[in-house]
C-alpha cells in the first residue's frame, strides 16, 4: 500500500501499512444523572495488528467504550493510549483522520459515487487528485469488488453487502494504524454476514491493522476476535482473554452463560484440520501386492485400507475380500464419506461425520489428494489442545 500523504493541516496520518499498540487506562465514562458509569475504569492493552472484540448485552458500553478511542465521546476519568501517546492530547478532528472507522449503517453517503465516498477522507488531506484514483482502484480490489464496475456507481445501486465492502474501503483509505468496526456486520443476512466475516479475516491477514470491533454476538466475537473483551452492565470488564482461552477457562457465572453451555462446540469452530494430527491410514491401489498393503496397515494408525486412484484421491474402504488374493481388488466395504478438506473448520467436519455416521473421514487438500484421516479420537484431542496454541482471529482463517 501506498504511504499516505503527511501534508495536513491538522497533522500528520501515520502510514506504511503500519498498526498500533492501544491501551485502556482505567477508562470511565460518566454520564449526568446516571448512578452508574456507562463504562467503569476499563483497563486492557490491544497489541498491534490484533483484533480486539468487545462484546457483552445491550447496554454494557461496549460501543461507548469504542467511540471514547476517537473521542466521539469524551473520557470523564482515566486514559487511552494510541502508540503511546494520549488521545486526550489529540485535536479530535485530528484523531479521527487517523483512524478508520466501519459502522454497521455504512454511512455512505448517497449522492456521491461510490469513488467519491471512499475518497472523502484523502480529499480532507488535499492528496493530488491521480493519488486519490490510484488508491480508490486499489482498495476497491482490496475489498474484491471490479473498480471499473464499481467506482461510478452509487451507494442505492450496490447490494447490501457491497456497500458494507465500500465501506471498510473507505475506513482504509488513508492506511489507518487503528481500524474501530461497530457492529459493521450486523444489518447483512446471516450467508452474505458469513461471507464478510471471512472476507474481512483474509484482508487481515494481509493488512494486519489494529483492530476494535464491537459485537453483541458471541460466536461473531469468538470468530473475528484476537483477544475478546466480555463487559457486563455497568461497563465492567469480565473478562479479557483469547476466544480459546474464554471458551476452556470462563471467569465467573456471567461470562459461562454468556458464553453458552457448548463451549466446545465453539471453541472447535475455531481450529481447522490442518491445524490437527491427523491420522495415517494405508493407502491402497488396485492391482498392488497384497503383502505390501499388509506392511502398509501394520504401519498405520487404523487397520481399514483406504484405496486411492492413480491421483491419490479417496475411493472407499475396502473389505477383507479386496485382499483375499495376491493383488487389491476394487472391492468396497463402504464409500469414503465423508470427504473433508484442510481449510474445513473441525466442528463442521464434526457435523460430517455424524451425518454420515462414520467413524473416519479422509482429508484432502486442494487437489483431492489425501493428506491423512480425521476421527472422532482425534476431534476429542483437539479439545485439550492449550488455549494458547489454538489460533485466533485472522490467523485461524483459511489460508489466502
Amino acid at each position: 500500500m501506498s504511504p499516505p500523504n503527511t501534508d495536513s493541516e491538522e497533522g500528520s496520518v501515520s502510514g506504511g501499512n503500519v498498526a498500533a499498540t492501544l491501551e485502556f487506562r482505567e477508562a470511565t465514562k460518566r454520564y449526568p444523572g446516571q448512578d452508574e458509569p456507562a463504562v467503569d475504569h476499563l483497563s486492557l492493552e490491544v497489541p498491534a495488528g490484533e483484533i480486539c472484540v468487545f462484546v457483552g448485552p445491550s447496554g454494557c458500553g461496549k460501543t461507548t467504550a469504542m467511540r471514547m478511542v476517537n473521542r466521539m465521546i469524551d473520557i470523564t476519568e482515566g486514559d487511552i493510549l494510541l502508540d503511546g501517546t494520549s488521545v486526550r492530547e489529540r485535536r479530535p478532528a485530528e484523531l479521527r483522520r487517523q483512524i478508520g472507522y466501519a459502522i454497521q449503517q455504512i454511512g455512505l453517503f448517497p449522492h456521491l459515487t461510490i469513488a467519491d465516498n471512499i475518497a472523502t477522507v484523502p480529499k480532507l488531506l488535499g492528496w493530488p487528485k491521480d493519488r486519490i484514483d490510484s488508491r480508490v482502484d486499489e482498495l476497491l480490489e482490496l475489498v474484491s469488488l471490479d473498480p471499473h464496475e464499481t467506482r461510478s456507481r452509487y451507494p442505492a445501486q450496490l447490494s447490501g453487502g457491497q456497500r458494507q465492502r465500500v465501506g471498510v474501503a473507505r475506513a482504509l483509505a488513508v492506511d489507518p494504524p487503528l481500524m474501530l468496526m461497530d457492529e459493521p456486520f450486523g444489518a447483512i443476512d446471516p450467508i452474505n454476514r458469513e461471507r464478510l466475516q471471512n472476507e474481512f479475516l483474509r484482508l487481515q491477514q494481509e493488512i494486519r491493522k489494529t483492530v476494535v470491533f464491537v459485537t453483541h454476538d458471541i460466536d461473531e466475537a469468538i470468530k473475528m476476535g484476537d483477544k475478546i473483551a466480555v463487559l457486563q452492565k455497568g461497563g465492567t470488564l469480565a473478562q479479557f482473554a483469547s476466544p480459546a482461552e474464554l471458551l476452556a477457562y470462563p471467569k465467573g457465572k456471567f461470562v459461562e452463560d454468556f458464553v453458552g453451555a457448548d463451549r466446545a462446540l465453539k471453541r472447535l469452530a475455531l481450529q481447522r484440520v490442518r491445524d490437527v494430527d491427523l491420522w495415517k491410514a494405508p493407502l491402497a491401489r488396485e492391482g498392488e501386492p497384497v503383502q505390501g498393503l499388509r506392511a502398509k496397515i501394520s504401519d498405520a494408525d487404523i487397520d481399514i485400507p483406504l484405496l486411492v486412484d492413480d491421483a491419490g484421491r479417496p475411493q472407499g474402504w475396502l473389505s477383507k475380500r479386496a485382499m483375499s488374493g495376491e493383488r487389491v481388488t476394487k472391492d468396497l466395504r463402504s464409500p469414503a464419506h465423508p470427504v473433508v478438506e484442510l481449510d474445513d473448520i473441525l466442528r463442521d467436519a464434526l457435523s460430517d461425520l455424524l451425518e454420515s455416521e462414520a467413524q473416519y473421514g479422509p482429508v484432502v487438500d486442494e487437489h483431492g489428494r489425501v493428506q491423512g484421516v480425521l476421527s472422532l479420537e482425534v476431534l476429542a484431542h483437539a479439545l485439550q489442545i492449550p488455549p494458547d496454541q489454538v489460533p485466533s482471529g485472522a490467523d485461524a482463517a483459511p489460508a489466502h
